[in-house]
C-alpha cells in the first residue's frame, strides 16, 4: 500500500507524520497475504511444499481449496497460482467489497461476497455451498483451507434449530457489551456449523493442509476465525460462562438459549476435541502475524532515525483507557527522554476493546485515539496513530485515526468537547471533522491493530 494512502491532515503537517505513513505502509507490506502465502507454500514438481512438510501431489486424486476472511482474495490468488494445474476446484468467502482484490484472471476458485462483522443472507448461503464442496471430499484427496480474519462472521452457518437472526442478535450482544474476539468466538463455536474444528471434520478423511493469517493476540490457533480446522478445547459450559459473565444470558433469543443448555447437558454434539484422530491429517501453518507488522514497523521506523520500541503485540483492555496510557507514556519521554530518548517510536499491537453506552458511531482504533486527545494535549513533535491493519474499524468506513499535541487546540477552536463525543462512542465524527480518520479502503490483510507513538523529529525521511 502506498503512503499515500495513509494520510490524514495531521500526517501531512510534518516529517513525523510523513515519516509515519511510510511505516504503516511497511508494516502492511510485511503482512501482504499473497506474499506471506507464498513464503510457506510452493510447488516443485508434483511435490507441494507447506512449511516444512512435503505432499506428493501423484497420492491425490483432487486438490480443493476452500476458506474465508478479509485476506482471502489474495490467498485464493496466490494458491491458485502456485497450485497450477493440479486445481480441481475451490471456494473462499470473503467480506463485501473485498473480492476485487484477486486479479481478473479465470481460476477453479470461485470467490463469494457476504456480510461481516454481522453476518446475513449471503454468509448462510455461501457456507452452505462450502459444505457441500467438502462433503465430496474423499480420503485420496487434499484440502487446502485459507484462514484469516473475519472468518468466524463470514462462515457462519446456524446450527440446528437456529436462524440467522438468532446468531446476529447474540453476535450484536457481544460487540456492545465489550467482549473479546476470545469470548465472542467461543461462543460462535457453540452456536454454528463450521468453527471450532468442524470444517475439519467436514473435510474428513481427506487430508486438510490450512494456511491461517492471524488476528488474534498471541495467535492461538483456536481462537483465529474461531478455529474451524484445529481442535476446539472450549464447550458449551464455556460458552454460557461467556454470557453469564457478560449478563446476557437473558438478553437471549429463546432458541439460542434452550440450545445452548441442551448442549451443556450434553443433549447437542460438542465440538470436535484434542485428540481426535480426524486431527491426525491435519496441518495447520500460521503464515502471518500481528508480530509480524509490529517487527516490520520497528525496522522502517529505525531507517526513518527512529528509536523504535516494539513495546507489545498482548495489546488488550478498553480503548479508551489504553489511550490515556499511550498519552502517559508519551508524556513521560517528552518530560524525561524515559523508557527511551527521543526521537522514539512506540510500537504496540493488539486488539482493545469498546463497551458501547453511546449512540455514536466508530471503532476500537478510533475510541483509543480520542481516548488519547486530552492526555496528549500540548506535547510538541508528538504524533500518535491507531491503525486496523485491514482497514475496516468498527462498522465505519476508517482505518483507525491520528492524534497529535495540536488535536484539542484544533477541536476546541471548531467548537469540539472530545469528552462529549467519547461519552457517545463519537470518535468518528470528532476526527471526520479534524480530517484525522485514516481512510485507506480495505488493505485486504486482516492481522490485529497496531499504535504507534512517534515523539520527536526524525532525523531523515
Amino acid at each position: 500500500m502506498h503512503p499515500d494512502r495513509l494520510m490524514t491532515h495531521s500526517l501531512r503537517e510534518s516529517a513525523q507524520g510523513r515519516a509515519l505513513a511510510q511505516i504503516m505502509a511497511a508494516a502492511l507490506q510485511a503482512v501482504d497475504p499473497e506474499r506471506a502465502v507464498r513464503r510457506y507454500l510452493r510447488r516443485e514438481g508434483e511435490q507441494l511444499v507447506v512449511g516444512e512438510q512435503r505432499y506428493d501431489l501423484t497420492r491425490f486424486r483432487r486438490v480443493l481449496v476452500v476458506g474465508a476472511g478479509k485476506a482471502g482474495a489474495p490467498m485464493a490468488h496466490a494458491a491458485a497460482e502456485i497450485l497450477g494445474d493440479r486445481l480441481s476446484a475451490g471456494l473462499v468467502i470473503v467480506k463485501e467489497g473485498y473480492a476485487a482484490a484477486a486479479p481478473e484472471q479465470a481460476t477453479p476458485i470461485v470467490l463469494l461476497e457476504a456480510g461481516h462483522p454481522l453476518p446475513d443472507a449471503r454468509n448462510v448461503a455461501a457456507a452452505q455451498r462450502l459444505v457441500e464442496l467438502l462433503a465430496t471430499a474423499q480420503a485420496d484427496d487434499l484440502v487446502l483451507a485459507l484462514i484469516s480474519g473475519g472468518g468466524s462472521a463470514l462462515l457462519t452457518l446456524p446450527s440446528p434449530g437456529l436462524q440467522l437472526d438468532d446468531l446476529r442478535a447474540v453476535t450484536d450482544l457481544l460487540l456492545r457489551c465489550g467482549a473479546t474476539i476470545n469470548e465472542l468466538n467461543t461462543v460462535r463455536k457453540h452456536l454454528t456449523r463450521l468453527s471450532g474444528g468442524q470444517l475439519a471434520a467436514l473435510a474428513a478423511p481427506a487430508t486438510l493442509v490450512a494456511l491461517i493469517l492471524s488476528d488474534v493476540v498471541g495467535s492461538p490457533l483456536e481462537v483465529i476465525a474461531s478455529g474451524p480446522t484445529v481442535p476446539d478445547p472450549s464447550t458449551f459450559a464455556d460458552a454460557w460462562a461467556v454470557l453469564t459473565r457478560h449478563g446476557l444470558t437473558q438478553h437471549l433469543p429463546p432458541a439460542v438459549r434452550t440450545y445452548l443448555q441442551q448442549g451443556c447437558a450434553g443433549q447437542q454434539p460438542e465440538t470436535p476435541k484434542p485428540g481426535e484422530t480426524l486431527f491426525a491429517r491435519v496441518q495447520n501453518v500460521i503464515i502471518a502475524s500481528n508480530a509480524l507488522a509490529a517487527e516490520a514497523a520497528a525496522e522502517a521506523g529505525h531507517r526513518l532515525g527512529f528509536r523504535p520500541l516494539l513495546l507489545t503485540t498482548y495489546l488488550e483492555g478498553e480503548a479508551r483507557v489504553v489511550g490515556g496510557v499511550l498519552a502517559a507514556i508519551a508524556r513521560e519521554i517528552v518530560a524525561a527522554d524515559r523508557p527511551l530518548a527521543r526521537p522514539a517510536l512506540i510500537i504496540a499491537g493488539g486488539e482493545t476493546t469498546v463497551t458501547v453506552r453511546g449512540d455514536g458511531l466508530g471503532g476500537r482504533n478510533q475510541e483509543l485515539a480520542l481516548g488519547a486527545v486530552h492526555g496528549l494535549h500540548g506535547l510538541p513533535a508528538t504524533t500518535l496513530v491507531a491503525l486496523a491493519t485491514d482497514g475496516g474499524d468498527g462498522p465505519t468506513d476508517a482505518a483507525g485515526a491520528v492524534v497529535t499535541g495540536a488535536t484539542a487546540g484544533r477541536a476546541r477552536l471548531l467548537g469540539l468537547d472530545p469528552a462529549q463525543f467519547l461519552q457517545r462512542n463519537d470518535a468518528y465524527h470528532f476526527f471526520a471533522a479534524l480530517g484525522d480518520l485514516l481512510l485507506p479502503g480495505p488493505t485486504n490483510t486482516n492481522v490485529n491493530d497496531l499504535a504507534l507513538l512517534a515523539i520527536g523529529m526524525p532525523t531523515i525521511g
